[in-house]
């Protein structure tokens, strides 16, 4: 892949994974609680789920931003891949915790993490490659 489609695709996905944070981790939640939700034991409303739906939501914002010009952002992005990885992994270990009730975590968010966090990892550019398109100060732009 040259690294127009490259940049092509990153913008497109950097923009769906900032419009599922912005606009889905609620109803996913209120959808499907066992693979989304980390209720904690709480019944009904949960705090914590509002403090999770409102980073996810702000990361989606900045996401969406990012999209428009993938290379001045690469640091944001990189939080992403990473704070992805860390996040799911500690998610996966804690879903064998509680009796067994967080396992449908395995079939959902934890999942979901590692894939965002793949495929944002693959399309980036990095290295050498990544401070030559940086520098030239403008994304490129497929044909």
């Amino acid at each position: 892949m040259n690294d127009a489609r490259r940049l092509a695709c990153l913008r497109i996905v950097l923009a769906v994974v900032g419009l599922i944070a912005l606009f889905a981790f609620y109803p996913l939640m209120l959808l499907w609680p066992s693979g989304w939700a980390w209720d904690a034991g709480h019944e009904g409303h949960s705090e914590y789920a509002m403090m999770i739906v409102g980073i996810y939501a702000t990361l989606g914002v900045f996401l969406l931003i990012a999209s428009r010009e993938p290379m001045r952002h690469l640091s944001l992005i990189w939080f992403t891949v990473w704070s992805s990885v860390v996040h799911g992994a500690i998610m996966a270990v804690q879903s064998f915790g509680g009796a067994g009730r967080h396992l449908g975590h395995l079939a959902g968010d934890v999942p979901a993490l590692f894939i965002v966090a793949a495929v944002l990892a693959i399309l980036t550019p990095r290295g050498g490659k990544a401070r030559i398109l940086s520098r030239d100060g403008r994304d490129v732009r497929p044909e």
